[in-house]
């Protein structure tokens, strides 16, 4: 079960939330695809040729594009005669099978079943300045907080103090303690001192702060590696998570982010953020197909709790809600 299913939002409430979250990528996607069949009866290879274009315009990748399109064709040849009609539930079918089949499965956040047995359990959380890496750590902490778990913050982010001030500010709204050390302080005596706190005060999850600099991938990769090594010192297994943010917003380029970190170090879920200002939620389909790693949440607003578990079946199916 998951974790989330214990705190105060409703599965209706989630699923409303969804939906609006998504209004600006649905209007576009389908605004598109109706131009695309408008006049046409048949699923031809004209009309698989504009989804093709619809599909890649709407930051779905082209990869992910491609095999979506092949599962398609596979469909019409199955059975003869395809009308457009039909069109938008094959979409919706053969997404969520393409998604099921590269085990982009669902992940529930993180759930009981994950953190128990291990105390604390240590989330690494990784990503570029200005993806909203920081208001991810403080709403998971809100939303862990709810469940009843023992919560602290580690601000290992220690080249910016904006960053470092960020994190305290989420701490004291969320009111979980934040360890933290001088401007410039070596981040992984910051994570040390963060787990050996957390196990001194019998914390249930901690969750560390890094910094986002891509222009050296090495340099990054030394460091992410040395905070790891440092952590296992108080923390045999730690870090348990290491969670990429990409922001949603900017399309391709969370593409070539999460290329780039999974590059420096072993990423083992994603959250996805700022869905709800942009036209472009289709990166979600296109980064949970092709980096096969599971994306955990969504972001879908600014309120503590619209940080959202990642269900496959229900964001295809909220994309698809109401399709014309």
């Amino acid at each position: 079960m998951g974790l989330f299913n214990f705190f105060s939002r409703s599965k209706e409430q989630q699923k409303e939330t969804l939906d609006k979250g998504l209004e600006k990528t649905k209007d576009s996607f389908f605004g598109k695809l109706a131009r695309a069949v408008a006049g046409k009866s048949k699923v031809d290879d004209e009309v698989l040729d504009d989804l093709e274009e619809v599909l890649v315009s709407s930051d779905v990748g082209v990869d992910t594009t491609l095999s979506i399109i092949r599962r398609i064709e596979e469909r019409v040849a199955r059975d003869k005669y395809v009308g457009t009609g039909e069109l938008n539930s094959i979409l919706r079918d053969e997404v969520v099978a393409l998604l099921t089949a590269n085990n982009s499965g669902d992940t529930d956040g993180f759930s009981l079943d994950t953190t128990s047995g291990r105390k604390p359990y240590v989330i690494m959380v990784v990503g570029v300045n200005g993806v909203g890496k920081t208001t991810t750590i403080g709403k998971l902490a809100y939303q862990f907080k709810q469940a009843g778990l023992k919560v602290m913050l580690g601000a290992a982010d220690t080249f910016r103090a904006a960053a470092v001030e960020q994190i305290v500010i989420w701490g004291e709204r969320v009111g979980v303690p934040v360890v933290k050390q001088q401007m410039g302080s070596d981040p992984a005596s910051v994570a040390y001192d963060t787990l050996s706190s957390a196990v001194a005060n019998d914390v249930d999850v901690v969750l560390i702060d890094t910094a986002g600099r891509l222009h050296n991938k090495k340099g990054l990769m030394d460091e992410l590696a040395k905070i790891k090594r440092v952590m296992q010192k108080v923390v045999p297994d730690a870090p348990h998570d290491v969670m990429l943010v990409l922001d949603g917003s900017t399309g391709q380029n969370a593409f070539e982010q999460a290329r780039q970190f999974t590059a420096a170090t072993e990423v083992t879920s994603l959250a996805i953020t700022k869905l709800d200002g942009t036209a472009k939620g289709g990166v979600v389909l296109g980064i949970s197909d092709q980096f096969k790693i599971p994306v955990r949440y969504i972001g879908l607003g600014e309120g503590m709790e619209d940080l959202q578990p990642f269900n496959r079946r229900d964001f295809v199916d909220s994309l698809f809600n109401n399709a014309q």
